[in-house]
């Protein structure tokens, strides 16, 4: 993690307080749980599917409980004994009725905590630009606001924290910055580079979100945070360059790039697809530079400079140490449908492409190469074909292959791999995929480590395709013959890989 333990500066509180976090799946959410729990206070997560959190390393010092903001009925019992409740939710999609949700599932968390009696609520927002009403702000930040304000309404003491470009190893705005700068030696960009924003380090974002549950109970309202720089996404560009040890950029602003065109250069050059990244180049459009620092007389710290923000997130990058991710939360429009456990998909096809191959290995050498799928590792069969259908998906506004794998060697249920999420590991014997790629249908991927009647390694392998309409139908039809190639081609690689792995001498993985 790219954050320290709280020190004994004022932000650790007297008392241990029960904290309830929501979005404790995604990239602040689960960096706050461990800093919360280090902190001495008791934490509850809400999770609409807990599952997703049972691989976290902090999980067995949490509790658990199933739960959906938007959903009044679902929150029955999550507020007991309640103290402070962490508000770390938000649409990521550009659906005509996203605000609507946002407004609602606010008003429903709202009320929920002032009627357990919750002490304080916290949320964190986005920054907005001075002097900017707020008709013009981007439809996500002026959602963002309208959030914070009926937390603040709620009649709930509440801290809101406003933020502008969270740097840290993981983060979408770190990986946009990154990609792009290390990617294009000479860069044509949108007039938004010129604007000034104020970055702030995640391990500062943090530090605040703790500290805001020891604040007075007098307090109810808006705090500005960011870091000691204030530089344009030019300037961040630079300097980014500079600590990563690249040669100079070129980078020439040009005024014609709209922030949907911009979204959609940035989800060509970078990980983080066009969906994402529009209402992040959206809150660009404007300067975000705070206009106060009050939150340091609550929770007292040296904010961390730019560019070691930019050295501690490369390092994590480095080490393979990064602990959450932009990609932990599910992109908007992505599947999220389970496998079905009804054989019949009530009355609906399921189709199945089937294979199984003896390994002259050991099932735990198949194992590490099942669980390294992905990401540099390859899918081990055709590669032009899956960069094929990564660069198709994205031009239809989909993740595509780059989003890449957390970890290099191990998964955990909820993390992104391309242009999969991992549904379901059953260490050692099962790794189920779900797509979310654009699809006419819902798709899925198993992969399973077996041993037969006579005590051989077995490799399983199964895709599954359930089809929306005609145009689903005929996708699967269309990429039926392909199948043999592509995941026959992946099932013999896999198991070879494992076993030249498992031989006498090892040997060197091939793709």
């Amino acid at each position: 993690m790219d954050t320290p333990h709280p020190a004994d500066d004022g932000s650790r509180p007297a008392v241990s307080a029960r904290c309830l976090v929501t979005g404790a799946s995604g990239y602040i959410g689960g960096r706050l749980v461990p800093e919360l729990l280090d902190a001495g206070h008791r934490v509850r997560c809400l999770a609409r599917h807990p599952d997703k959190l049972r691989d976290f390393p902090w999980v067995d010092r949490v509790e658990t409980v199933r739960g959906d903001v938007t959903d009044a009925a679902s929150l029955d019992g999550a507020f007991d004994g309640v103290d402070v409740a962490y508000y770390l939710v938000h649409s990521m999609t550009s659906t005509a009725d996203f605000e609507e949700k946002d407004r609602l599932a606010a008003r429903t968390f709202a009320e929920r905590a002032r009627a357990a009696g919750v002490r304080r609520i916290v949320y964190l927002g986005g920054l907005t630009p001075r002097g900017v009403p707020e008709s013009a702000l981007s439809p996500h930040l002026r959602s963002r606001t309208e959030v914070g304000r009926i937390l603040l309404d709620s009649g709930v003491p509440t801290t809101v924290l406003r933020a502008a470009v969270v740097i840290g190893s993981g983060s979408a705005s770190f990986e946009m910055l990154r990609y792009l700068t290390e990617r294009l030696p000479v860069m044509v960009t949108p007039s938004w580079v010129g604007n000034r924003v104020q970055p702030i380090a995640v391990r500062d974002v943090l530090r605040f979100l703790v500290g805001s549950a020891g604040m007075p109970p007098d307090v109810n309202r808006t705090f500005d945070i960011g870091g000691p720089d204030v530089l344009t996404y030019q300037d961040m560009m630079v300097r980014y360059a500079r600590v990563a040890g690249l040669r100079k950029r070129l980078i020439v602003p040009v005024p014609v790039l709209t922030p949907r065109l911009s979204s959609l250069w940035i989800g060509l050059v970078t990980p983080v697809p066009a969906p994402l990244a529009r209402p992040l180049t959206e809150s660009l459009r404007h300067e975000v530079v705070c206009t106060e620092d009050d939150i340091a007389r609550y929770v007292p710290g040296v904010p961390v400079p730019f560019e070691e923000a930019l050295r501690l997130a490369l390092r994590r990058v480095r080490e393979a140490k990064v602990t959450t991710r932009w990609s932990s939360a599910s992109l908007p429009g992505a599947p999220s449908d389970p496998l079905p456990t009804d054989p019949d998909w009530a009355g609906g096809s399921l189709y199945r492409d089937e294979r199984s191959r003896p390994v002259d290995a050991s099932p735990e050498a198949l194992w590490r190469v099942v669980e390294g799928v992905g990401g540099e590792n390859g899918w081990y069969s055709f590669p032009l074909a899956w960069a094929v259908r990564g660069w198709a998906d994205r031009l239809v506004g989909g993740v595509g292959l780059r989003r890449g794998r957390r970890d290099a060697a191990r998964l955990r249920v909820g993390d992104a791999l391309d242009f999969w999420r991992v549904e379901e590991i059953d260490r050692g014997r099962l790794l189920r995929l779900r797509a979310e790629m654009r699809l006419p249908g819902l798709a899925w991927l198993e992969m399973a480590v077996e041993r037969d009647g006579r005590g051989r390694t077995v490799y399983r392998q199964r895709a599954l395709f359930h089809p929306r309409g005609l145009a689903g139908q005929a996708y699967w039809w269309s990429v039926a013959p392909f199948h043999a190639v592509v995941f026959g081609g992946m099932a013999r690689k896999i198991a070879r890989t494992a076993e030249a792995e498992d031989g006498p001498r090892g040997g060197r993985r091939t793709r």
